[in-house]
């Protein structure tokens, strides 16, 4: 069987129609056309409905389609193996995270993982909005709430810890808080449409009501405070240079403290996980691990 037919079936199934599928592919939509025809032609059984705006599976095309896809990633996967055993890692990783993580942790190891692996090249996209890993050929994402998607597979890697933070020129100007019920009577710097942090009291998460004087990504949060607007809850990776050189000091409260967070890595398929994916995931783990050995 023509496993390159049958990848045309697998990305025009994800895809929604075959010039998505040769988009993805990077040939034409007449190859991709021929290619399709040919593998229908070779089982025996119409696989598409196809009209002039849309197309969808045939209840054979559906029944197919699992075998189809192990059969592509089975091939992938034996190519980059044999391509790891000669070469190393290799192949573009593409990771997508938010923006602060990605230039506080990321960012950072990326020019020893391109000497370690000098077939290895990196596309790094930096957001705060959640994309749809699949449909953008990612290879990864970073996230720091569970992930809902069932079509991914989703892996906790680490523990990110928060912490309560200001600007010593906040602290000097307005006090500290000494209960989480102070909160309210404090400027607080909260992510976008959050008006209450979850903090740990009595043992237990509970949703604390705040004074919120701004919202906005963790980035601007983080600047912000730094400049004495107010208070905030961040990550410790978020902060951590900032609590040794004295420009934000970590503020404890009697009665309540700031959890952690679990990090999650997402990836498409629990089937096929290549080389560069499985080097990607293992350095993530090592870096938060000696993150929370540090914060604790």
């Amino acid at each position: 069987m023509d496993t390159d037919a049958v990848a045309v079936l697998v990305d025009a199934a994800l895809a929604g129609s075959l010039a998505g599928a040769a988009r993805r592919l990077q040939i034409s939509p007449m190859v991709a056309t021929r290619r399709l025809a040919a593998l229908e032609k070779d089982l025996g059984v119409r696989l598409f409905h196809r009209t002039t705006r849309s197309m969808s599976l045939t209840p054979e095309g559906e029944a197919f389609l699992p075998y189809a896809q192990a059969l592509v990633e089975g091939e992938l996967a034996a190519r980059a193996n044999l391509r790891a055993a000669r070469e190393g890692v290799s192949g573009t990783l593409r990771v997508n995270t938010s923006t602060a993580f990605g230039r506080k942790l990321i960012a950072p190891i990326v020019p020893r993982l391109l000497k370690t692996h000098p077939s290895l090249r990196i596309d790094l996209e930096l957001t705060d909005d959640v994309v749809d890993i699949t449909g953008t050929g990612m290879d990864l994402a970073i996230r720091f709430t569970e992930p809902r998607e069932n079509s991914l597979v989703a892996r906790p890697i680490g523990i990110s810890p928060c912490v309560l933070v200001a600007a010593p020129s906040y602290i000097e100007a307005f006090g500290r808080p000494r209960t989480a019920a102070d909160l309210k009577h404090h400027a607080c710097l909260s992510l976008s449409a959050m008006n209450r942090w979850p903090l740990r009291i009595d043992g237990r998460e509970r949703q604390v009501a705040l004074n919120v004087r701004l919202t906005a990504t963790a980035d601007a949060l983080h600047d912000a405070c730094v400049h004495g607007a107010g208070i905030t809850l961040l990550s410790h990776w978020n902060v951590r240079e900032n609590l040794r050189d004295g420009t934000l000091v970590r503020l404890e409260l009697d009665d309540a403290s700031a959890g952690d967070h679990t990090i999650w890595v997402v990836y498409p398929s629990a089937k096929l996980v290549l080389p560069k994916v499985r080097m990607f995931i293992a350095e993530l783990e090592s870096i938060l691990g000696v993150e929370y050995a540090g914060r604790r």
